[in-house]
């Protein structure tokens, strides 16, 4: 069953679920995006039901869907676990024993402008303990940075105050922890009934500097994916058996340091890529529809898929407001001259910057992830597509 929410919910992903005939749960927000006409949807009682007594899976496009799965009876369970894996500082306590050494602690709202940072291993990462995509991250490299990043977490935290439940992002704890060296790495996978992990894609994040936290670029490759699969299901099967999972879609987030070592930087729960992104962009580089292998509880033939690799490096582009410029003085975003600059666009999504800080997302296909084209969006403030007032 299918929980849907905002902010949102690709054509695709519609789509698959029209053809496969999934249930999707009845919602304040569900018939914005899918009629009884349209869809089998089911009330929160049945789906209550059915996920207690036939253990159904559950899959949701956005973790705006949280609150109503811990205010509904029959979902424990995922409650449970959702909650270890969005609260970062439970997460880190959940590993505590398995990476002994690595330094953590959680400060709250309150705390922070007494917090004496000086005996802190620099460089550290601040971040919410509850968060989305990149937001209120911020990478501090030496104690005289501390000051000028508490004006911008607080520029920030008024910036996106009310913009996703707290269940979702909340300002009122963060985490500060040690900065894990090592090439990141975003996973879309599901754990099944056998606590087997069953990794549907792997996509390298770059950045365009060390201090760069932000989500630009993801890339998959034919070359990616047989590098990583393997240690990739190791950690996710022994994070399955330490937290005790079963039946659960997860995107997850770690790196690989120089001696292919493990080490994770979070879980979201009960979902893949969020705003559809990543889910949907494993269509484009290798023709899996995730959602179906997640209901059907199937895994990729990988052999077989990269086989049939035709050498091109995928790519997803997070528009992200990196402008500089305030909301109010954007007049729009020139979306054609961007595709112009690729070569091969798979597809483009449009989002109101106005509503939220990013203006978009495009699947592009490249020759490399050095390539010219990739380099220039990369690097780019975005500023050359931006048409002001």
């Amino acid at each position: 069953m299918i929980l849907l929410d905002k902010p949102f919910v690709s054509d695709f992903f519609l789509d698959t679920i029209k053809k496969n005939g999934f249930s999707v749960v009845k919602t304040p927000n569900s018939s914005t995006w899918i009629s009884d006409d349209d869809a089998v949807v089911i009330s929160p009682e049945e789906a209550a039901q059915r996920r207690k007594v036939n253990r159904e899976p559950v899959y949701t496009n956005s973790e705006n869907s949280i609150g109503w799965i811990e205010r509904n009876a029959g979902f424990s369970y995922l409650t449970e676990k959702i909650k270890l894996f969005k609260n970062k500082v439970a997460f880190r306590e959940l590993l505590q024993e398995q990476y002994p050494g690595y330094f953590f602690r959680p400060v709250t709202l309150a705390e922070l402008h007494q917090l004496d940072v000086s005996g802190f291993p620099f460089p550290f990462i601040i971040k919410p303990a509850v968060g989305f995509f990149s937001m209120g991250v911020y990478k501090v490299n030496r104690l005289e940075e501390w000051p000028e990043t508490l004006k911008k977490m607080e520029a920030e935290i008024k910036r996106n105050r009310n913009l996703y439940p707290e269940e979702v992002y909340s300002e009122s704890e963060f985490i500060v922890e040690e900065v894990i060296e090592g090439d990141e790495f975003a996973i879309d996978c599901y754990i099944n009934d056998n606590k087997e992990a069953v990794i549907l894609n792997i996509m390298k994040h770059i950045f365009s500097s060390g201090d760069d936290v932000g989500d630009r670029l993801y890339f998959t490759s034919a070359e990616i994916m047989q590098h990583y699969l393997e240690p990739a299901t190791r950690f996710l099967e022994n994070l399955a058996k330490l937290a005790d999972l079963k039946q659960f879609p997860m995107h997850v987030e770690l790196r690989f340091d120089a001696s292919g070592n493990a080490m994770p930087i979070e879980v979201n729960p009960m979902r893949f890529g969020g705003w559809c992104s990543t889910p949907d962009f494993a269509w484009y580089a290798y023709g899996i529809n995730v959602y179906e292998h997640y209901f059907h509880q199937q895994k990729p033939d990988w052999e077989r898929i990269l086989k049939m690799d035709d050498g091109k490096t995928h790519c997803i582009i997070v528009l992200d407001n990196s402008t500089g410029y305030p909301v109010e003085k954007i007049e729009s975003f020139d979306y054609e001259k961007l595709m112009s600059t690729f070569q091969t666009v798979w597809d483009l999504r449009k989002v109101n910057h106005k509503e939220y800080p990013l203006f978009g997302m495009l699947f592009v296909a490249s020759e490399s992830e050095d390539s010219e084209e990739v380099s220039n969006i990369r690097h780019s403030d975005l500023k050359e597509f931006i048409i002001t007032r």
